[in-house]
């Protein structure tokens, strides 16, 4: 029985988040606090590498998709690329990351 529990889907709790939009391999292999470039994110998301949002508190929110296959929300992220946002979305977590279902994002001024 405990087993169906801990399988059982997650229900996502609305939330806002403000961070920077940046690529997901420089947010963990450079320790970054925000963006190198705009145009460094740009050319790491058009060769495939996911965009995240990273808060100010370090916390890193993957940007998910909840249609049947996912759709990658680069798309949507890379107008935003370097920049700081305020996104707006159900979050979900699991295994120690963090994941929105991004439902709203804006340009947030910067720091």
């Amino acid at each position: 029985m405990g087993s169906l529990v801990l399988a059982a889907p997650q229900k996502g709790e609305q939330k806002t988040v403000t961070g920077w939009v940046l690529d997901s391999a420089c947010a963990f292999t450079k320790g970054l606090t925000k963006p190198i470039s705009r145009d460094c994110a740009l050319a790491c998301a058009k060769n495939g590498s996911p965009l995240v949002i990273l808060q100010d508190d370090g916390a890193i929110y993957w940007p998910i998709s909840e249609a049947t296959p996912a759709l990658s929300q680069n798309q949507r992220l890379k107008p935003f690329a370097g920049k700081r946002v305020t996104a707006t979305g159900k979050i979900y977590a699991r295994g120690g990351s963090t994941a929105i279902v991004l439902e709203k994002i804006d340009a947030a001024g910067g720091l």
